[in-house]
């Protein structure tokens, strides 16, 4: 298959990417397909809604994956789904733990970017690494970054995050939040004024953190993200916040509706796997690669 530029936009930073980007578009999701790469299993923080799963074929839901992957055959992956899908224009590294908590997060990208030129480079990041590897990623020609954000205020976020590791240390409590947050937001700004395109991913945690969510929306449109995304808590079993309720698909429209005035909202996530391939919504089995 012939090497293509899905974008044929001329400035690889220009908003104009969000077009063929299906996370960030709506339009581009009907056309355009994405990749995830499942090469990144450490992660340095617990979620209170998280329970990593990496050999799990039938959960539909962040931080599972069906398996693995080394760079080398993340690669591969990539070469052969591309032999499958013209319209593939994304490539994404998601999880299912922390992709800058793990050298082979960019070893991957490294290894994407020289034999996939011009496809679209995506990361999910919790944000705490990202003030430390900023200038790594603007070299790996990162475009596209989301940063999950459940909180602003330490005495919520204490709430949902149990533990954040720092520096060879582990913080519990408002002040592990307090560290996690600054990283957070530092790391916006820096993926905004590198010019990337940035998405916040914010869970919405009925009971928790609903006031946090409007707070959130107005920091993030202040220092230039692209969009956010409210996402409904998944109850997930083995969770600390397995036995909580979700929100209705009432509350979370309105949550999106009072945000929209503030920033752009993500309104079609398929709350994809760390390897998921293909459309939002219609991924491809992993028995054709």
């Amino acid at each position: 298959m012939s090497e293509g530029n899905p974008g044929k936009v001329g400035d690889p930073f220009s908003p104009q990417l969000a077009a063929n980007h299906p996370c960030y578009n709506f339009s581009a999701s009907c056309e355009f397909a994405r990749i995830h790469l499942p090469v990144a299993p450490d992660c340095n923080i617990q979620c209170n809604y998280c329970n990593r799963k990496f050999d799990c074929p039938n959960e539909n839901r962040p931080g599972v994956t069906s398996g693995i992957l080394t760079p080398f055959e993340a690669v591969r992956r990539v070469r052969i789904v591309r032999s499958k899908l013209d319209n593939l224009s994304v490539v994404g590294i998601a999880g299912p733990g922390e992709p800058l908590a793990n050298e082979e997060t960019f070893e991957t990208l490294e290894m994407v970017k020289k034999l996939h030129p011009y496809m679209l480079l995506c990361l999910a990041t919790n944000g705490l690494l990202a003030p430390i590897y900023i200038d790594r990623l603007k070299e790996l020609g990162l475009q596209f970054a989301t940063v999950s954000i459940a909180a602003v205020d330490p005495s919520v976020g204490k709430k949902i995050y149990s533990w954040v590791r720092w520096n060879g240390n582990v913080f519990k409590g408002e002040f592990g939040f307090k560290v996690l947050s600054q990283n957070q937001w530092q790391a916006v700004e820096l993926f905004v004024n590198s010019g990337m395109l940035v998405k916040i991913n914010s869970v919405f945690i009925p009971g928790i953190n609903d006031d946090q969510i409007p707070k959130i929306a107005k920091k993030a449109s202040d220092l230039g993200a692209h969009t956010l995304n409210v996402m409904p808590l998944i109850p997930v079993e083995g969770s600390a916040f397995e036995g909580y309720r979700p929100p209705t698909s009432k509350e979370v429209k309105l949550v999106r509706d009072y945000c929209e005035a503030t920033i752009p909202q993500m309104r079609h996530c398929a709350k994809c796997k760390a390897d998921a391939v293909g459309l939002l919504g219609n991924d491809l089995p992993s028995d054709m690669f």
